[in-house]
Parts: structure tokens; sequence; C-alpha cells
């Protein structure tokens, strides 16, 4: 987790470079499309910041008043990333069409194209970075940001393709046309984040490609117990929370019992590293006994 943190803070001082050199760069050049990457980059900061936050507070252990711990921090802050990406969307939208209605010519054009690169190049690095990271401990909140990251290289590089255009052809309604581009995408971008941010919030299961896994697991002992209903997962930052009813045969000893469940708990935990599972085990006479009172 110190080794994740720290990778968290790598992505806060890059950002805070790139910014203040897009915005001195943005009023140097009089380009919207630099002033709105420079905003874009503001709120990658912001979100770097958040996800710093996050990961420090999300790795900490289960406690009296948490005692399911504090995943969901990471899926808090990973859906206020999206919504500050949607902000920064509308803002750079509404300051395009602006500068369409009231063009101004662009100072120093290739100034703008080198600054564009070099902030592409160094969140690149960055991104790769951040993006290994959330992979290994599945962190959403660093997923996020590595996505921040990786959304800041294209927009810079259209950026510096925009500044390109304009100096070769002069035509300065470039500027806003890609600034608005860009916007466009990087909203779409953030759309796909919130599917996967915000949906843990409110107890959504996890994909059916996951849970197919999980079941695939379970069948794989079916020679042991006798069926598996009530099967429910969720997910909780880097957390899955698995649960089901395993009906066994009545002879079966309460050790050999545990015995098969933890096994069964081990094989999931091969594929889910950090999965919390619940196997709540029935004898079968006791589902017999059940059905014949429904009936």
């Amino acid at each position: 987790m110190k080794n994740t943190s720290g990778i968290a803070f790598l992505s806060v001082l890059s950002n805070s470079f790139v910014v203040l050199l897009k915005f001195i760069v943005g009023i140097l050049t009089g380009s919207v499309a630099v002033i709105s990457e420079a905003i874009h980059s503001s709120l990658d900061l912001i979100a770097s910041l958040i996800a710093f936050i996050s990961v420090r507070i999300s790795g900490k252990p289960a406690d009296p008043e948490h005692p399911y711990g504090h995943g969901k921090v990471e899926n808090i802050s990973g859906t206020i990333e999206t919504l500050l990406i949607y902000v920064a969307g509308i803002w750079i939208i509404y300051e395009c069409v602006h500068k369409l209605i009231y063009p101004e010519p662009i100072k120093l054009p290739i100034l703008g194209v080198g600054v564009m690169v070099l902030g592409a190049l160094i969140n690149f690095i960055v991104s790769s970075i951040v993006n290994r990271e959330a992979k290994r401990v599945n962190s959403v909140a660093m997923k996020s940001n590595a996505l921040h990251l990786l959304t800041d290289v294209f927009t810079s590089l259209g950026v510096a393709a925009s500044l390109l255009l304009v100096t070769v052809t002069g035509w300065t309604f470039l500027d806003p046309l890609i600034g608005i581009g860009l916007a466009i995408y990087i909203m779409i971008e953030a759309t796909k984040l919130m599917k996967e941010a915000f949906p843990p919030l409110i107890d959504a299961r996890l994909s059916d490609e996951e849970e197919q896994a999980i079941l695939d697991v379970i069948d794989s002992f079916q020679d042991e117990y006798i069926e598996v209903h009530d099967f429910r997962t969720r997910r909780a930052g880097a957390i899955e929370y698995i649960d089901f009813h395993m009906v066994v045969p009545s002879k079966e000893s309460i050790e050999n019992v545990h015995k098969l469940c933890d096994r069964i708990e081990d094989r999931i935990r091969q594929e889910f590293k950090k999965a919390v599972i619940f196997i709540h085990p029935e004898p079968e006479t006791h589902v017999e006994n059940a059905s014949g009172l429904e009936n």
C-alpha cells in the first residue's frame, strides 16, 4: 500500500508541473485550446489528489465504525472524478463556442505545440506507471486517475495538431473546433468510467464474466455438495464480496464441511485475491424440511 500511495502521489507532482506550464503558455499564445487543455489538466490534478487521498483511506483495515472496511471510498472518488470531467467538458465547449463567435489570432503557436507534446510525454509515462499499479491492486480510484492522465495525452496531442494546422493554414477557427471535439471525447470516456465507479455504491453485482468465473470454481467441487443457491456478489473498491448457501449431505461432519468451504474459498481467491467470501452450509434434511413446509 505504501508503494501504491507513492505512485498516486507521483501523478500529483507530474500534474502540478504540467498544469502550471499549460496555463502559462495558454496565456502567452492566446489559444483557447491550450487554455482549455490547462483546465482539463487542472481537473486531472484534482483527480490525482482525490485518488491519492482515497487510496490511503481505502487501504485502512476494518474498524468498529466501519466493519466492512473503507473500500467504497475509492468508488466515491471515481464518481467525483467523473463528474469533474463532465464539468470540464461543458466549460471547454462554452469557451470554444465563444472563441468561434469572437475569433482572436494565436501568438507563438510553436511554443504551444512544444508544451503540448512535452505534457503528453510526461502524462503518458506517468499514466502507464499508475495503470500498472491500478491493475496490480485492483484500485478503481487509480484506474480513474490513469484514465484522466491518458485522456490528457490524447487531448494534448490533439491541441498540438490544431496549433500546427492553424500555423500552416491560418484558419483560426480550427483552434476552438478541435477544442470542442476534445471536450466531447473526454466526456465519452467519463461515461465509461462512471459505469465502473458508481454501481458499487448501490451494491450492484459483479459482471456476468466475473460471476461465471466464481460459479465455475464452485462447480468444480460439485461432487462434494448437493446444490448451491442464494448466490450474491458485490464490490467495494478493490474488494469483492461473495456469499452463497451450499447444501451438503447430512451425514457429512462439520469438520469435513468446513474443510470443503476453505478449499472453495482458496480457489476463488486465486483469481479474486482480496475477495471476502461467506459460505452458509445447509444439511440436505434442512432443505427437504423447508421444502415440505412451503408445500
